[in-house]
């Protein structure tokens, strides 16, 4: 998703707000974490060169005593599932040897799935994080986005208001209603070199098969994030979870936007790049989206649990202000994150939350995307999330223990 980005941290640095408005919105001037980059050879620098330091106790991380810490065992529980399906020889992950291999965190997380069995208190989540674990302060200083799952109202067929297609992979077999296939589709369009053609040439030809329609501008925000809620005329509701993109480079058009004076500096947030194209109408949206030539296709599933999110790319569901998109180049799926930072409009925050996700944007061994959940209330607070913040890692206690002393 994904997704919408850096956390990082030594030592907790606020943005002060002229900071910020220089900052806001970087998840519509990059390609945010619900839309995966490229598929191409890693070359960065290992997990090795992270900056990493064992502390003796939970005392050191400002607002974990407050902190209710139930949303991030379920997370944690969700990405523990996976873990303990790999051999406990193998790694936990190949860059991040600081993770050890998946053994040794099998032990912790079954403990973790019998204690969300019981639907344990504030109190005893908390503990159970404190007894089980060790905080490993990560150096450097970070910064926190926000990245959402859009809930967008479609049709099963096309008018002049829901008139953009959310498109399936071109060669793939759509899956659920069949209904929602377009008599006269042009099917001539649906594999091949087509599918690496530009956004323009895809709507133009009909590459791919429309899953559903929606509004042009909804679909285009839909496509950034890399996936989202549909809800039809019904009532009933699928999601468009993110399948491939076109291989094309993402052109932010709000950085567009900006450059052309169009938008005033600080103000490239998806509440101001929308309000722009409603005011301008559909004749600037079309050429203005073309100049971003990546188009993201979908791949339309049921929705077994509306309280969890769309798959991360550990593979489980994201869990809303309890999963983090992170560069699997420094990190491993499902380590615990302590987050020390601020979130848009709610002042300084400190939260738990478990490695799940990753995205194009989101580089380097602090750099953290935070899951705020779905619908508008959190896409509002995702577009305006922007601050530095600071890291530590909960790493089991005999884990913690090999990377030396404590501090």
């Amino acid at each position: 998703m994904s997704r919408a980005i850096t956390p990082t941290g030594s030592f907790l640095r606020f943005a002060r707000p002229d900071a910020l408005a220089a900052l806001v919105c970087a998840c519509f001037i990059q390609a945010c974490a619900g839309s995966p980059g490229p598929s191409v050879p890693d070359q960065r620098p290992a997990a090795s060169s992270l900056d990493l330091r064992p502390l003796s106790g939970f005392a050191a991380l400002d607002g974990w005593q407050r902190h209710d810490a139930r949303a991030a065992l379920v997370s944690f529980g969700r990405s523990c599932e996976a873990i303990l399906r790999r051999p406990a020889d193998r790694a936990l992950s190949d860059r991040a040897s600081y993770a050890g291999r998946a053994g040794d965190w099998h032990a912790v997380c079954e403990d973790a799935l019998q204690l969300i069995a019981s639907s344990p208190d504030a109190p005893a989540a908390r503990q159970f994080f404190e007894t089980r674990f060790t905080p490993v302060a990560v150096g450097g200083d970070g910064r926190l986005t926000g990245y959402y799952e859009p809930m967008v109202d479609v049709r099963r067929y096309p008018d002049t208001e829901f008139s953009m297609a959310i498109r399936a992979r071109p060669g793939a077999t759509p899956r659920g209603d069949l209904s929602q296939l377009i008599a006269g589709l042009d099917t001539a369009h649906q594999g091949g070199a087509d599918a690496a053609r530009p956004r323009a040439e895809i709507e133009a030809m009909n590459i791919g098969v429309p899953l559903a329609w929606g509004r042009p501008v909804d679909v285009f925000f839909m496509q950034i994030q890399g996936s989202g809620r549909l809800r039809f005329d019904d009532g009933s509701q699928r999601r468009a979870a993110f399948a491939a993109h076109n291989g094309h480079p993402y052109v932010s058009i709000g950085r567009l936007l900006l450059d052309r004076g169009e938008l005033p500096p600080g103000q490239a947030s998806k509440d101001h790049i929308e309000s722009w194209l409603n005011r301008n109408g559909p004749a600037a949206w079309t050429p203005l989206f073309n100049e971003n030539p990546r188009y993201v296709f979908f791949d339309m599933q049921e929705i077994p649990d509306p309280e969890a999110g769309p798959v991360g790319s550990q593979g489980v569901p994201l869990t809303p202000m309890a999963s983090l998109a992170v560069d699997p180049a420094y990190h491993a799926w499902g380590v615990p994150v302590f987050v020390q930072g601020e979130v848009s409009g709610q002042g300084p925050w400190g939260g738990l939350v478990i490695a799940q996700d990753a995205g194009g944007a989101i580089t380097g061994p602090v750099r953290g995307d935070l899951f705020f959940g779905w619908g508008d209330e959190a896409g509002q607070i995702a577009g305006r999330q922007n601050s530095f913040a600071r890291w530590h890692l909960l790493l089991p206690n005999r884990l913690a223990r090999r990377l030396g002393p404590v501090s």
